[in-house]
């Protein structure tokens, strides 16, 4: 192997296949090696069912012999990518994950929730319905300003307390935070995919734009069907179209308008406007149509509507206890504006004060490179990874939801006795769940540091005429291992590009010019990659967390990993055709190279 197993930092250059001349078939077993760590989480989690924290710690022994012994990755670069990894866990997941759940309890311990519940069941107590507004419309425009988790803690919890079984809440959740997903974050997922491919981000957009908003119609009626029966879901079709078919223009449109309106470019809103939109949208379609029996969230007998229907409540009261909510949800957005402009360089705030630290790893950052066949030279000279520890006090989603916790204090009228006694049980109650998280997220950067990631990314890329279906799995691939579809897009972004310039090369996309199939399989990696958003471990355990169901990560994957396979693989049936066959191919943009 030409990277021999060491102690000591030196600069490591990953191998995609490193038993190359020491076995027969050699790029098949190295394959096989670098699937182990997935294959052996997989089996300890869902198969044995050990507890996730114990499933993790597992999987992380097998990967780091793997690493060690196979990839000659040295010692203190496997130990450093785990600890840089379960440092992402702890900040943003693990921060934005306990102070949502701290926000949540803030308004259960003051009976603020009792009224948040009345409210929503004032526009329906219907759970059908509930689901709609709350995991799809509101987690969407959460997941556009925070995303890290954000809208999986915060919209299951709800549901678990408008009475939905903490299993049932957990599995919609995770089936609505996917076709958002693209945009989530102010849409940093498409802008990292530019910075490993330097296609423009608005190209990126446009060519998502059409691709998911179909998705984005059908998300809600399928996350339905999951909750109820066919004909159950069937009585409330008005709904899903109102609230699917409102998302997914909203989505269209402000994905695409720079094309329409030169120099207007508002696609980091997407999420944000249409979650926003379609919210408001179906709660006013709800003023005027009602279904015409009740589904209850406890899965009761169906009733008459009439018979159901909230007591009265006034609009002082309504808005006190949506306050604490709507000061998370301005204080996320004005978050992700000091996010954007970090983008340009360095924010300062309060004189000299950063809004966030990038602290290099030792023995870690620039210290390893991946493989020559995985960059694109066209971008410049070969870069080694960057391991930083990004520090982002002010601009991650869980400091602006603690900030609006300590605001919300007097506003739901409780002493600093009471906060503190609720901030302990908090404490008591998310230990467990972040330390799983961490350990997680260490899994994931340990396989990509050491390169088998890449290595299971380039065994797709051998599928020719069939990349583009593929183009999207791997995307999904990307998510599952490393817990989001950013991480995803810089994992396998560049693979993706140079792979459309291969098969291009080959004639294969006969109908599309060679900036237009990079366009197109870059973009499959991000779109398909958000389906795989509702079956990594961050997403698993953050919805245990979140509905009280610590040690049933094996449930719930079994409950979504149908769905994941399924939601990825329509994508990959949308790429296949926006490759070979018109008017389908005329969805696809082109940009200057």
């Amino acid at each position: 192997m030409e990277n021999s197993p060491v102690l000591l930092a030196v600069s490591f250059t990953q191998q995609l296949d490193p038993l190359a001349g020491l076995v027969s078939a050699s790029a098949f077993w190295s394959t096989v090696v670098a699937a182990l760590p997935v294959i052996v989480l997989f089996w300890l989690l869902v198969i044995s069912r050990w507890p996730a924290p114990l499933a993790g710690a597992g999987a992380t022994i097998v990967a780091g012999i793997l690493a060690y012994f196979v990839y000659g990755t040295p010692l203190v670069i496997v130990s450093m990518a785990f600890v840089n990894g379960a440092l992402f866990g702890l900040l943003p997941i693990g921060w934005t994950v306990f102070n949502a759940m701290l926000l949540y309890n803030m308004t259960v311990s003051t009976g603020q929730f009792e009224i948040l519940r009345r409210s929503v069941a004032g526009l329906s107590n219907d759970c059908r319905l509930q689901a709609i507004l709350i995991a799809f419309a509101f987690g969407a425009f959460l997941e556009g300003a925070a995303g890290a988790g954000a809208p999986v803690a915060i919209c299951a919890a709800i549901l678990v307390g408008l009475g939905f079984h903490p299993l049932q809440a957990a599995v919609l959740c995770l089936l609505a935070n996917t076709s958002p997903v693209a945009y989530g974050g102010l849409g940093t997922p498409l802008i990292t995919l530019t910075g490993v491919t330097g296609i423009p981000t608005e190209v990126l957009s446009t060519m998502a734009g059409h691709q998911l908003p179909l998705l984005s119609l059908l998300v809600p009626a399928y996350m339905i069907c999951c909750l109820c029966t066919l004909k159950q879901a069937l009585e409330v079709w008005p709904a899903l179209l109102v609230a699917g078919g409102s998302f997914a223009l909203f989505q269209y449109f402000f994905a695409t308008m720079h094309n329409y309106v030169e120099g207007l470019v508002i696609y980091p809103m997407t999420d944000i406007g249409g979650g926003l939109f379609s919210l408001v949208v179906t709660a006013l379609f709800l003023k005027v149509w009602k279904p015409k029996v009740i589904l209850p969230a406890t899965g009761g007998h169906m009733i008459p509507t009439s018979q159901n229907l909230a007591d009265e409540l006034t609009a002082g009261k309504v808005a006190k206890a949506w306050m604490p909510y709507v000061l998370m949800s301005v204080l996320l957005l004005l978050a992700g504006i000091v996010k954007q402009k970090e983008g340009q360089g360095p924010v300062e705030i309060f004189g000299e004060f950063k809004a966030s630290y990038k602290i290099p790893l030792p023995g870690l950052h620039e210290e390893v490179l991946r493989d020559a066949k995985l960059h694109d030279f066209s971008l410049g000279e070969q870069k080694k990874e960057k391991a930083e520890f990004n520090f982002i006090w002010l601009t991650a989603p869980g400091s602006s939801v603690f900030l609006a916790a300590l605001i919300s204090i007097p506003l739901l009228g409780m002493t600093f006795m009471q906060f503190l006694k609720v901030l302990r049980e908090t404490i008591d109650q998310m230990t467990v769940p972040i330390l799983t998280i961490m350990f997680m997220l260490g899994l994931s950067y340990l396989t990509r540091y050491a390169g088998m990631d890449a290595t299971l990314g380039v065994a797709f890329a051998q599928t020719g005429f069939m990349y583009p279906f593929f183009a999207a799995i791997l995307g999904w691939l990307g998510v599952f291992l490393t817990g989001t579809d950013a991480g995803s897009n810089a994992l396998f972004g560049s693979l993706q590009k140079i792979t459309a310039a291969e098969i291009h090369s080959a004639g294969i996309f006969q109908h599309l010019s060679l900036p237009q199939a990079e366009v197109l399989i870059c973009t499959a990696n991000s779109t398909g990659g958000v389906m795989g958003k509702m079956i990594d471990a961050q997403s698993i355990v953050v919805a245990t967390s979140a509905t009280g169901q610590l040690g049933k990560e094996a449930d719930i994957f079994r409950a979504v990993i149908w769905h994941s396979i399924l939601l990825a693989s329509i994508i990959g049936v949308i790429t296949l055709l926006q490759a070979y066959l018109p008017p389908f191919t005329y969805l696809v943009p082109g940009y200057l190279r």
